[in-house]
């Protein structure tokens, strides 16, 4: 896999600014569902100039969903208006090294 077809886009929340600020700052990106912590690492190392220290990936499950007929709960289907199931990583850099498209944006 390509290393630009691995970061989808940057997640950008108030935790996120948050972690962003640490000493050992913290980034948040969706990735590809294919994509391992080597391939996220180096793609981040590529993308953005800057050393990361670790990859956590965690999978986020799909939205529940309730029928409205029963009470069967079931999760929601894989299309474009359903939240189907994806990636996110966490990727701390070097304590020197700082991402800006994160700075500034809180």
């Amino acid at each position: 896999m390509h290393p630009y077809e691995v970061l989808k886009r940057p997640i950008i929340t108030e935790k996120t600014q948050w972690q962003a600020g640490y000493a050992k700052p913290q980034y948040v990106f969706e990735v590809d569902m294919r994509a391992n912590k080597h391939q996220i690492k180096e793609a981040v190392e590529l993308a953005f100039n800057v050393k990361v220290t670790r990859v956590n990936v965690i999978v986020m499950p799909a939205k529940r969903r309730r029928s409205p007929r029963s009470r069967i709960i079931g999760r929601k289907a894989k299309s474009i208006q359903r939240a189907p199931q994806w990636k996110k990583a966490i990727v701390q850099v070097s304590e020197k090294d700082r991402i800006p498209i994160f700075e500034g944006v809180a």
